[in-house]
This record gives C-alpha cells, sequence and structure tokens, in this order.
C-alpha cells in the first residue's frame, strides 16, 4: 500500500488544460501504475464497507473503472450510471446543469431495489453536479445513498461541500486546491 503523498505523487497535473489557468489533475498515471491503483481501490472498498452499503454506482466513464473494483474489493454490486441512449431498458434519467451547457445521466431501475444502500464512487469531484445527479437518480429508485467516495477532490470547486448540504456523506482520499 502507498502512502498519501505517493499516492498524490501518482496522479499527473497537466497545466492550462482545458483552458489557461485550469491544472487538470489527470488519474491516467494513477491507473498506470498497479500499486496507486490497488491502493485507492482498497482505500475505497474500506469505505464502502463501513458505510454498510450493499451497492456500488459508478458514473460514466471514469466511475465505470474505480466503481466497479471497489464493488468486487468491497464484496458487493455494481451498478453503471450513464449516459443517454446507453442502456438496452427503459430507464429512469435526470438531467442536470454543467458550465456550459447541461447533460443527462440515466440508470437502469431494476439494478437497485428500494432500501439498498448506494455508495457512489467516481474518480474526481469538482462542481458536485454530477454526483448530485447520481444522488437524485438514486433516491428516484427508493434506495438511499450511503456515501459518496472519490479519489480526488478539488475543494475550491464546491462539490463536496454541495453533497455535504444535500445530506451526503462525501470521503476522498486526495485534495487538490485551486481549479
Amino acid at each position: 500500500m502507498l502512502d498519501t503523498e505517493q499516492l498524490r505523487a501518482s496522479i499527473r497535473t497537466v497545466p492550462d488544460f482545458p483552458k489557461p489557468g485550469i491544472q487538470f489533475r489527470d488519474i491516467s498515471t494513477l491507473l498506470a501504475n498497479p500499486a496507486a491503483l490497488h491502493t485507492s481501490v482498497t482505500l475505497l472498498a474500506r469505505e464502502v464497507r463501513s458505510s454498510g452499503a450493499t451497492l456500488v454506482a459508478g458514473m460514466e466513464a471514469r466511475g465505470f473503472i474505480f466503481g466497479a473494483a471497489v464493488a468486487i474489493e468491497a464484496g458487493v454490486g455494481f451498478v453503471p450510471i450513464r449516459k443517454p441512449g446507453k442502456l438496452p431498458v427503459e430507464t429512469i434519467g435526470v438531467d442536470y446543469a454543467l458550465e456550459y451547457g447541461s447533460d443527462r445521466l440515466e440508470i437502469d431501475p431494476g439494478a437497485i431495489d428500494a432500501g439498498d444502500k448506494v455508495a457512489l464512487v467516481d474518480d474526481l469531484i469538482a462542481t458536485g453536479g454530477t454526483a448530485l445527479a447520481a444522488t437524485q437518480l438514486v433516491r428516484m429508485t427508493s434506495a438511499d445513498v450511503a456515501t459518496a467516495l472519490f479519489v480526488v477532490d478539488l475543494p475550491d470547486l464546491g462539490g463536496a461541500t454541495r453533497l455535504r448540504n444535500a445530506g451526503i456523506s462525501v470521503t476522498s482520499l486526495l485534495s487538490f486546491e485551486g481549479e
């Protein structure tokens, strides 16, 4: 297992992407590092188990990478939260605002049972729009969001605070100041 500083060092920072002044936190380098990936999955799975979650839900697309691995490690099932038109069954969906427009997330409502406790898992929390939309979707199935887990938090963008204000417990393995 890596310590926090080793895990932090496994994430590449790309300056001025996607626009000047942004410090993009690229997890591709973490994914390519087996010790960093293993550490991330192990630590997130511990949080899933301690939350009492019965399912993990991961948001498209990087949430699939971490979410599925965390679900296996925690011994629970995995539910994908998809972009529109990706599921072959009737879905429920939520539209949500982005910085420059809007997007939509959908799930198969039959994949989550009423009363399930769901851990949301994604690579990064920024403004929190995607995670709040995922929370709304899970709640539409009469399930509960037990916790929201992220590898990286960008606290200056306020997403984790927005989730906490919505009554969701939030844990991130790492925090990076700035955008």
